[in-house]
């Protein structure tokens, strides 16, 4: 039997607001998205924190969140992730109490020490900008922790404030990085990881190399636990997959020469001068048939050691997203003889 045969997939998404589409428009394409993912087997559906940005309408995780596990039953909804330095950790953690109160063993907290944003919205969210820096993020990572059950020192915040008044269960907190920082502190507090790798800008093996290389086991976690993100697009065929992937070529080109647009129909992505350009530009992003996106998912997997993938597909049509999730949840079944369900390995 293949020895990945039993890696959980599971899925990311930004509820993109595609050319000419409306904010409740994307919601609703990403709570369908996550009904069909549940109804397909992935493991996670997590939302991602982004502000003052026109193609994105996923802003603020825990509203997004309670609606999502409103409209689904077993699969695990989350964060990826609750950027810390914007929220004071009391906040973060009444509302992630809240959330697993209703929806018990089922809400992850995935969190992240980025903006999500540009520093002046950052300022904006935090009513001042002092406090930009990243240097008070342990320590509010520690209090967030001790709120939500998990203390690790004699003293902080859950010695004089409670997040909620009885708490049986608490959230799944994983820690999100996109470079050596992040993957040590996961480490170092054994706590779950997970990668940026689907930002496309390096370093995954050395932060997972560093993520093993400082896990301590704690309450939460005996051996470490590697969560890679991945950009996957998957169609009927290569140039089916290569077609409906080029708005989000161009999209992620357009941001990184500092002209940003709005994610483009494949229609108009095809015509636009500047996809040729998108299209060389250096990327590790997963697109093709479903045959061939196994093959790189498996690479993957053997590279990074991963104990989980989670993907993002990034096209305009939500018909397209769906597509693509149940292709690769097909093909990822079908890749050996077994037939065990995807979901297999639980963190709680």
């Amino acid at each position: 039997m293949d020895a990945h045969h039993a890696i959980p997939l599971s899925v990311l998404d930004l509820a993109v607001v595609g050319h000419g589409a409306t904010t409740a428009a994307a919601l609703a394409d990403t709570t369908m998205l996550a009904q069909r993912a549940e109804a397909l087997g992935y493991m996670r559906f997590w939302v991602a924190e982004h502000h003052n940005m026109p193609s994105i309408a996923s802003t603020t995780p825990p509203v997004l969140i309670a609606h999502l596990a409103a409209m689904t039953s077993t699969i695990h909804v989350g964060s990826g992730g609750v950027m810390l330095p914007n929220h004071p950790p009391l906040v973060v953690a009444e509302q992630f109490a809240l959330l697993e109160a209703l929806h018990p063993g089922r809400i992850d907290l995935g969190i992240g020490r980025a903006p999500g944003t540009d520093p002046s919205t950052a300022a904006a969210l935090r009513r001042t900008p002092a406090g930009l820096g990243v240097e008070e993020f342990p320590r509010h990572l520690l209090d967030l922790m001790g709120l939500l059950g998990d203390p690790r020192t004699a003293d902080g915040m859950w010695n004089r404030f409670s997040a909620t008044p009885a708490a049986t269960g608490t959230p799944t907190i994983v820690l999100l990085g996109s470079s050596g920082y992040s993957a040590q502190l996961a480490g170092q507090l054994g706590l779950p990881f997970a990668f940026a790798h689907h930002f496309d800008t390096g370093g995954t093996l050395q932060a997972i190399d560093l993520y093993r290389q400082n896990f301590k086991p704690s309450v939460v976690l005996e051996e470490p636990y590697a969560i890679v993100t991945a950009n996957v697009l998957t169609a009927a065929t290569d140039d089916e997959a290569a077609w409906f992937a080029a708005p989000g070529q161009l999209m992620t080109f357009a941001l990184r020469t500092g002209r940003p647009i709005q994610l483009a129909s494949p229609q108009v992505a095809a015509a636009h001068p500047d996809l040729a350009s998108a299209r060389q530009f250096p990327t590790n992003r997963i697109v093709g048939a479903p045959a061939s996106v196994v093959a790189d998912l498996e690479d993957l997997v053997a590279a990074t050691e991963a104990d989980e993938i989670m993907v993002f597909t990034f096209t305009h049509s939500i018909d397209e997203r769906i597509r693509s999730l149940e292709l690769l949840a097909q093909a990822w079944l079908t890749r050996t003889a077994s037939t065990e369900p995807v979901q297999t390995a639980l963190l709680h």
